[in-house]
């Protein structure tokens, strides 16, 4: 679409605003891309006005640097992940074997493919479509994307011998997903979100079971909410894993990785 008037580019930016939008600018510049005729931009504006995620409207979200696509309904990939990919990253040797848990858009699964040189990367999340969105993510890529619950879809033969498995699986509480902001709660499948009474019940499940599949040395790495570490830590000790935690307060965003021994 050709650029509009700048009054109309005004106009377009105090809608948004209007409308909570504290990036209003940089929305709107993105809509006006992303839109090829007028009609195409007064949709799109509206859908955002209502509420609808940017990322949704646009079709892909920005994560580590990379453009990863997003579908409808699918978890978007929020820039303090970008904590776990920096942590696992540090933690891995040369030619690991990768597994993203949970692994939504696939967008963790892809940054972890430009970051290392993997022997073996696969991602595996319960979720139909957001395993139909990682697939797309990871064409080109030596990557794998199963469908399941945790590791049970994943190949036998890698149990033992994984270097490092990753997972921003839910944490929010059950109560606390009515509190969330309407963007995720609204259009986030709900499976993306709830972790349970206290958050952690997907995140225990990861950690009871990672140990069995790392190879000795290898690591978890998974994102927290701050007032979950303890609880979690003790968790993955119970496993047999030895926890640490991992704060960025510029993202904020809080990871723990744990050592099987």
């Amino acid at each position: 679409m050709t650029s509009p008037p700048p009054t109309e580019r005004t106009a377009l930016v105090s809608r948004l605003r209007a409308a909570g939008c504290v990036y209003a600018e940089d929305e709107a510049e993105l809509l006006l891309a992303a839109a090829r005729s007028p009609a195409a931009l007064a949709d799109l504006t509206d859908r955002r006005v209502a509420g609808e995620p940017l990322e949704y409207l646009l079709g892909w979200a920005e994560f580590c640097g990379l453009r990863i696509a997003v579908d409808e309904g699918v978890f978007v990939p929020r820039a303090r992940t970008a904590l776990l990919v920096e942590v696992a990253a540090e933690l891995t040797g040369a030619a690991p074997a990768v597994v993203d848990l949970c692994c939504g858009s696939g967008a963790t699964t892809v940054a972890l493919a430009h970051r290392l040189a993997p022997r073996w990367l696969a991602a595996a999340d319960i979720d139909p479509a957001a395993v139909a969105c990682a697939r797309r993510n990871v064409v080109g890529l030596d990557a794998e994307v199963y469908e399941g619950d945790l590791f049970a879809p994943l190949p036998r033969q890698w149990r033992g011998r994984l270097d490092l498995v990753v997972a921003n699986a839910p944490y929010v509480p059950t109560d606390a997903v009515a509190l969330m902001p309407p963007e995720a709660r609204l259009h986030e499948a709900p499976v993306a979100l709830d972790g349970g009474p206290d958050g952690l019940s997907v995140l225990r499940r990861v950690g009871a079971d990672a140990a069995g599949w790392l190879t000795p040395g290898g690591h978890l790495v998974v994102e927290a909410g701050t007032t979950q570490v303890d609880t979690l830590c003790e968790a993955f000790s119970a496993a047999g894993l030895l926890p640490t935690v991992r704060h960025d307060e510029d993202l904020d965003a809080t990871a723990v990785f744990a050592r099987r021994p």
